[in-house]
């Protein structure tokens, strides 16, 4: 029974990571204004590739192998989020 409780609180940490990262790029904004959500998925998406490299650099001070990779790759997937972002701010 432990195994089947694991599952569904992972998958709970998951819905609640998506549903965080809706909120945060602004769900409300298209329902208020009757816009687009391509702004909202691409805000989301933005927000889960930065997750994804922060976790990276997490990792780099967690291992007990290749903490230079993780270190390198983390750094680069942060740097890409944020290239994201100033490219859907039109700054790029």
């Amino acid at each position: 029974m432990q195994l089947g409780a694991t599952k569904i609180l992972t998958g709970a940490r998951y819905i609640y990571l998506v549903a965080f990262f809706a909120l945060l790029s602004g769900m409300f904004y298209p329902v208020i204004t009757h816009s687009s959500w391509d702004l909202v998925i691409s805000g989301t998406l933005i927000l889960f590739v930065g997750l994804a490299g922060t976790v990276s650099m997490y990792k780099a001070t967690t291992a007990e192998r290749h903490k230079k990779a993780w270190l390198i790759i983390g750094l680069a997937i942060t740097s890409l989020a944020l290239f994201l972002v100033y490219g859907a701010i039109g700054k790029i």
